[in-house]
């Protein structure tokens, strides 16, 4: 085990409740590393905690290894789509056929022979009000998601084409794009709008993800070690932890890892990744982070793949979470804002503590991690 203590503004007591809590996620079926970071914002208090194996050979996971951060890449979709928004290189409520070609949208959303395809916008995409499954969630054949196919027989790469013909020949449909003028609407959690609109980004930058990303977020905010698999990091990093589905490895997997979208980062720069967006060093105007944290709407309890049981509410690219009065009577737990991913990953903010917490444990089997440990990690940091 490794932890870290940057200033003592944190008692033993709470270090020694942190390296349990730390333990707890060990605990957890599946989990062979885990770690959690937390930081506050002015950086006068920073711990770090990391445990376990990073690789099958007995590898040891550290404070500084880079790790497969899943859907908290959706933070660095979002903030890219709304760094376009203020450039005036798209609206978020243009459609989404100004900008992708009609023969790859048509067919992906008809109900009851209504094709919605062209009522499609970005503010639907990135509010996961689009009503367009999720491609990962669709048994393509012989019962068998994409996931298991590449678990079960071998490495695989797809494209947007790919993964909107998934959708297209599934004809499941969820709801309508929903009227986002209303208080409330309906969202379900789908990976194929943030597919979606990573083929925008490409699009209008007239780059590859990982080159936009590299020019408008890496080399700006100084985001060393974070990177897509398959591609360098702007410094050399140790290599990536591995991720885990039960007991199989993706270490073998590098195309699958490669077409999910998703980025590898380090505890360290997922928490400059946060307090550059609290500090306004993101976007050029401070209401563009506000985009973010408006709108916010629930996800249905049996309809949240990324935690099933959890009340989180989505805004736009962003998560947030509370836990009901219900189950805190005595001491409401403050609210977080942030993302996490199907592996156990996360990066929130607590406002109300002005602290930044960040952690994985790889494993798929445990993506509700962050849920059940942040009650208690709440409640250990707030008697500071």
């Amino acid at each position: 085990m490794l932890n870290h203590t940057k200033k003592k503004t944190i008692s033993d007591t709470q270090i020694k409740l942190l390296q349990g809590l730390l333990d707890e996620l060990m605990n957890m079926k599946g989990v062979r590393h885990a770690i959690m970071a937390v930081e506050s914002r002015d950086e006068s208090l920073s711990w770090v905690g990391a445990k376990g194996i990073a690789q099958p050979d007995g590898t040891p996971m550290e404070a500084d290894t880079p790790f497969w951060i899943a859907s908290v890449t959706k933070l660095y979709i979002a903030s890219t789509i709304l760094k376009l928004h203020e450039q005036n290189m798209l609206s978020l409520d243009d459609l989404v056929i100004e900008y992708l070609p009609e023969h790859l949208l048509k067919g992906v959303h008809v109900i009851n022979g209504v094709d919605y395809y062209a009522r499609l916008t970005i503010r639907h995409l990135l509010s996961h009000s689009s009503g367009i499954p999720d491609y990962l969630e669709i048994k393509i054949t012989g019962k068998k998601t994409i996931i298991d196919q590449v678990i079960e027989e071998k490495d695989m790469s797809w494209s947007i084409e790919d993964i909107l013909q998934i959708v297209r020949k599934a004809n499941a449909p969820l709801f309508p794009p929903q009227n986002l003028t209303q208080r409330k609407y309906r969202i379900r959690y789908s990976d194929t709008n943030f597919q979606m609109l990573i083929a925008i980004i490409e699009a209008v930058t007239k780059k590859s993800i990982e080159d936009a990303f590299r020019d408008m977020l890496f080399q700006p905010l100084n985001l060393a070690n974070t990177f897509h698999p398959g591609s360098k990091p702007l410094e050399p990093v140790g290599p990536v932890a591995t991720v885990w589905l039960q007991e199989t490895a993706f270490d073998n997997k590098p195309q699958a890892l490669r077409s999910f979208g998703d980025l590898n980062s380090t505890a360290k720069d997922l928490i400059e990744f946060k307090r550059a967006l609290l500090h306004g060093k993101v976007f050029d105007k401070p209401d563009t982070f506000d985009l973010m944290r408006s709108m916010w709407q629930t996800f249905g309890f049996a309809l949240s793949p990324i935690a099933p049981g959890w009340p989180i509410q989505y805004g736009l690219g962003m998560m947030r979470f509370q836990v009901p009065r219900l189950f805190t009577p005595f001491k409401p737990i403050p609210e977080v804002i942030g993302h996490s991913g199907a592996v156990g990953s996360w990066l929130f903010y607590c406002p109300k503590l002005d602290l930044i917490l960040a952690g994985t444990v790889s494993q798929v089997t445990a993506a509700a991690a962050p849920y059940k440990i942040m009650p208690t990690l709440l409640q250990i940091l707030e008697k500071r």
